[in-house]
């Protein structure tokens, strides 16, 4: 296959993804990705009204978006927002306990009942995003799953609410769990705080 044949599969495959998104809540009952959108907003605003904070956790590329998001919900959203990413803590963890545990030890001793915690792993397999989903449960917050690859992956059964992509490629995987976080933000800012995300960095 040639590159530009590449690109048009590449490009076809992904913009499909979109239709095949699966929202579940904490039983596995589907709705639609809108609904899913919507509910995730609704926990955000609760999250923001309540002054609780959102963490965000996730291994390598799911670590930059946990980070890049993060940053976007406090500095757009007015969410109180973390990702535990800083090289000392991870090493420190990781050394102390063990790298299993190098999401759950924070979140056990940052979290606040009623706090809420993305969960991002493109595998849905990871064990240290496995033990965040779970010591988030155990200390009262919220929990929202992102994942892909197997549909029967294990991170989907720990969310209150779960975004799953049926796909097999970190690229589309990695990138769509990037829009769908993006879009729950930009959903709750243009629909609840009347921000205008579309047009509000045109030039004057």
């Amino acid at each position: 296959m040639e590159i530009k044949q590449f690109v048009k599969k590449y490009s076809a495959d992904f913009a499909s993804l979109l239709n095949l998104l699966e929202a579940t809540d904490s039983s596995s009952k589907k709705f639609s990705y809108e609904e899913g959108i919507e509910k995730a907003v609704e926990m955000v605003k609760k999250v923001q009204s309540a002054n609780k904070k959102i963490m965000m956790v996730g291994n390598g590329g799911s670590a930059g978006i946990a980070s890049h998001q993060a940053v976007d919900y406090w500095k757009n959203g007015g969410v109180r927002a973390t990702a535990f990413n800083d090289s000392s803590l991870l090493t420190c963890i990781s050394n102390d306990f063990s790298y299993a545990e190098v999401f759950s030890v924070p979140i056990e001793k940052f979290s606040d009942t009623g706090d809420l915690v993305f969960c991002i792993s493109s595998s849905g397999g990871s064990k240290n995003i496995l033990n965040a989903a779970e010591q988030a449960k155990k200390s009262g917050c919220g929990v929202v799953t992102f994942s892909g690859f197997k549909n029967d992956n294990p991170l989907r059964k720990f969310g209150d609410l779960n975004f799953y992509l049926p796909s097999h490629s970190y690229g589309y995987v990695e990138i769509l769990h990037l829009f769908i976080i993006h879009n729950i933000l930009d959903a709750k800012l243009y629909c609840i705080d009347k921000v205008d995300v579309f047009n509000k960095n045109l030039p004057l």
